[in-house]
């Protein structure tokens, strides 16, 4: 990159940077491991912390569970009463998802042109290229390694995820349909995709670990930085863990970049040099998160004996 688009760059974002910064974003384990627990469950729900979320669920299902069915009966119709309403909000929402994908990528060339693409182009190819392995390559072999699943088969009726998925970048957004095709097209039991799914749209986020490590590859070069292996590996762990903590919502990823740049001692301002196309590779790096939280379900199903008679007909 240029100096001069490099300067074109960091002065056009200069104030998208600071308000991410500003957040001041950290990794701290035992914060982390605390804040898990809900001080107030209704708060997480209405925040979308879906940590604590998932931990306030699995309390209730716990409880529940210890209560006569007669009277728990009427708690659980609600809940999937409600699951199955959401399950359809998002089919309803879908049928307009392609032209809202068109007016969001209409949005960000008309108001920066196609310069700001052309600038980062082989930064955005070297994403999605690393995107495109990690699902198409690695997800098959994993696929193949635990389970006897046939994998175009398994790719085929994951059509709607990956759609919403792109077109939502949001995780959260995909999560009912996710639990919906894993049930209802694999064959994976509701006991374990209504447990497994909604951890793994909060900590399971491959796609998002592996764009915080090229971006911040990327930044390091651009500033000059020569990064030593030591440095290398730190981004990599770091990377693995921001991405644990990352929400399962548009943008995020961006801020919790903030802690990897800050692992090696890159400049925060740094992330001014890529939030031109970061909501397109946003929506790139939803399509591996969700489809991995799919690959466990199938797997964990499998390695219980539990995968259902519609999976194994895909074989």
């Amino acid at each position: 990159m240029s100096e001069e688009s490099k300067e074109r760059l960091l002065q056009t974002y200069q104030d998208d940077a600071a308000s991410k910064i500003e957040q001041n974003v950290s990794m701290n384990i035992v914060d982390f491991m605390v804040n898990i627990v809900p001080k107030n469950p209704f708060k997480a729900i209405a925040d979308g912390d879906f940590l604590q979320i998932v931990f306030f669920a699995i309390l209730t299902g716990v409880f529940l569970s210890q209560i006569h069915t007669d009277r728990t009966k009427a708690v659980i119709g609600f809940f999937d009463g409600l699951s199955g309403a959401m399950i359809l909000l998002v089919e309803k929402v879908m049928l307009i998802a392609p032209y809202a994908v068109f007016t969001l990528i209409a949005a960000t060339i008309a108001e920066f042109g196609f310069g700001i693409l052309q600038t980062l182009l082989m930064y955005s190819v070297t994403v999605v290229l690393g995107l495109t392995i990690l699902t198409f390559i690695e997800y098959p072999l994993l696929l193949k390694a635990f389970t006897k699943v046939n994998v175009v088969n398994f790719f085929r009726v994951q059509k709607p995820v990956i759609a919403v998925a792109f077109s939502t970048s949001s995780s959260a957004a995909t999560l009912p349909v996710t639990m919906d095709i894993c049930e209802k097209k694999l064959g994976v039991p509701n006991k374990i995709a209504s447990f497994v799914l909604p951890l793994g749209t909060t900590v399971n986020m491959d796609g998002t670990a592996l764009y915080q490590a090229v971006a911040t590859m990327f930044i390091a070069q651009v500033y000059g930085f020569d990064l030593n292996i030591t440095q290398q590996l730190t981004i990599v762990l770091t990377a693995a863990l921001a991405a644990v903590g990352t929400a399962p919502v548009p943008g995020v990823g961006l801020i919790m970049l903030i802690i990897v740049l800050k692992s090696v001692g890159i400049p925060e301002e740094g992330i001014a040099l890529i939030i031109g196309v970061d909501r397109l590779l946003d929506m790139c790096r939803t399509v591996p998160n969700v489809i991995a939280d799919s690959l466990a379900c199938v797997v964990i199903a499998n390695s219980e004996n539990e995968l259902g008679e519609i999976a194994e007909n895909n074989n």
